[in-house]
């Protein structure tokens, strides 16, 4: 694969892809940005007649559903014809959910920072894929007429959700990868490394070895596309994404073939990524 993208200068961004993109200053104002999203695509998906929305939903970035619950709160915006679907959630080693108490678990996560701070008659209903009842995501998109939107985050080697590119040696086309489903996966090493450094004061051993995901089927076959990125070692998948080849190597280079999408990013992530040393 050439690299050529990775030399992409920051005003150059996104030109010539069709893909909306922005820049924000910093992760507050981008956490900002993702939550007023959250309320204004079911607004939309609501006055375009849609009697029941469903989003695809992260965990990573954080800090979005805090606000979301007290803006709903504090304006009495029921959401209570929305379904939240967790992209993913880590598994124990018996392949089973984190318990939710888990400071890990991403249920445990949308649990304390968005329903527990919300009236019950206003809050979205939420699900997540679990690892033995796989089919659940596609029967719940199917009974909502398909995705309305599918937010996100951009994983350090390309992943979108806990879509990991495949192993080393692994042959597979960017056509066959668009079409994996929801599924239980072992984590990249990339993933499990930059996870723990973020998020486990660098204890590799803290960070789980796998994880249950919906797949790049669900996730490319929602009606928009709407990804949020604020971390620094986001500039070199950020230009693979944008630039590079759309390849099974770099999944969320897929999203290049969507019509609808739509990348926010930080000012800090708009940097070169060329090497210093420090």
């Amino acid at each position: 694969m050439s690299l050529d993208c990775l030399a992409v200068p920051p005003e150059a961004l996104a030109t010539g892809t069709g893909i909306a993109f922005s820049v924000v200053p910093d992760a507050a104002a981008l956490t900002r940005a993702f939550a007023a999203s959250l309320v204004a695509e079911y607004v939309a998906a609501k006055a375009a007649g849609r009697p029941r929305v469903l989003f695809i939903v992260p965990v990573g970035p954080v800090g979005q559903y805090d606000l979301l619950a007290e803006r709903c709160m504090a304006q009495g915006l029921p959401l209570a014809d929305l379904t939240l679907l967790g992209m993913d959630e880590y598994l124990t080693p018996d392949g089973e959910w984190l318990d939710e108490s888990d400071p890990r678990s991403f249920r445990g996560h949308i649990r304390r920072h968005l329903l527990e701070r919300m009236d019950p008659a206003l809050a979205p209903r939420v699900v997540f894929p679990h690892p033995r009842r796989l089919h659940e995501p596609a029967a719940e998109i199917a009974a909502h007429g398909g995705v309305d939107v599918c937010f996100g985050g951009v994983g350090i080697c390309g992943h979108i959700a806990f879509n990991e590119p495949p192993e080393p040696g692994e042959v597979v086309t960017a056509e066959a990868f668009a079409d994996r489903p929801t599924r239980v996966l072992r984590l990249a090493r990339e993933t499990r490394t930059i996870n723990a450094v973020t998020a486990a004061g660098g204890a590799l051993d803290l960070v789980p070895e796998s994880a249950v995901t919906v797949g790049m089927r669900e996730i490319l076959g929602a009606r928009k596309i709407r990804l949020f990125m604020n971390r620094p070692w986001q500039r070199g998948i950020l230009r693979k994404m944008l630039h590079g080849p759309v390849t099974a190597a770099v999944p969320a280079s897929l999203i290049q073939r969507h019509k609808d999408v739509a990348v926010m990013v930080t000012e800090e992530v708009t940097r070169s990524p060329m090497p210093v040393l420090a």
